[in-house]
């Protein structure tokens, strides 16, 4: 791989800085949400594109735009680990390295927005034709982005038609506290749908979060739909 550093990436990064996407980020991400997050302003199609300039970017250098506070460059790094995933010119080896990278940082990839950013292809991507028990071990953490990790990687697997994950993942996440959560698990179950989606719903709609059911039941025709919102006590 190119010489392609985590310093050259953050000067090109801050180089697209705006005042105005600042105030837009400060408006939709409060203080009280952020936690230790900064921003510093840079659109994420501008992030985007310069992940792909930089997708030859090495892991440590990768692990390296984790570490920082900043927001726009860790949706870098897990854009960049994104687009190295789906290259079809990716070994089953670097794939492992990158799916390691991300369950092991999975401290950095602390975010909805950074989970739906890389998890379908890093993590669903690399586990389609392996055993998944790591996504049952991140549907039972304590971390509200690891169990979004969980649902969210099982869109690769509805992708190749395989959806048997997302329906029992979706049975553990019931419970679940995070409106993140309930809204994933729901468009993981809407985008599954088929005979297998009622099902689910005859069994749980009554139990289910209102979130993941509205988001589940959204593409039925009226009469279903109506009809699973009723069952919700």
């Amino acid at each position: 791989m190119q010489n392609k550093t985590a310093e050259q990436f953050i000067q090109k990064l801050e180089s697209l800085q705006s005042d105005e996407e600042l105030k837009k980020y400060e408006r939709y991400f409060p203080l009280a949400s952020r936690g230790n997050d900064k921003f510093i302003g840079v659109r994420m199609g501008q992030v985007f594109a310069l992940a792909k300039e930089f997708i030859e970017m090495p892991l440590n250098e990768i692990e390296e735009l984790l570490e920082s506070p900043v927001h726009e460059v860790r949706v870098g790094a897990v854009s960049i680990m994104d687009f190295q995933a789906r290259d079809k010119s990716t070994s089953n080896e670097h794939k492992k390295e990158l799916f390691d990278l991300y369950t092991r940082r999975h401290d950095r990839i602390n975010t909805w927005d950074l989970v739906d950013r890389s998890a379908i292809h890093v993590v669903g991507g690399y586990l389609f034709d392996k055993p998944r028990d790591a996504l049952y071990k991140l549907a039972g953490s304590r971390v509200m982005a690891e169990r979004r990790t969980a649902i969210v990687s099982t869109f690769y697997f509805i992708g190749q038609d395989d959806k048997d994950d997302t329906f029992k993942i979706a049975k553990l996440l019931l419970k679940d506290k995070e409106d993140l959560v309930h809204k994933a698990t729901g468009w993981a179950l809407r985008s599954a749908g088929g005979d297998e989606l009622l099902h689910f719903l005859d069994e749980n709609a009554a139990v289910m979060p209102r979130t993941a059911l509205r988001y589940a039941t959204e593409k039925l025709n009226k009469e279903q739909r109506d009809h699973y919102l009723k069952l919700k006590k």
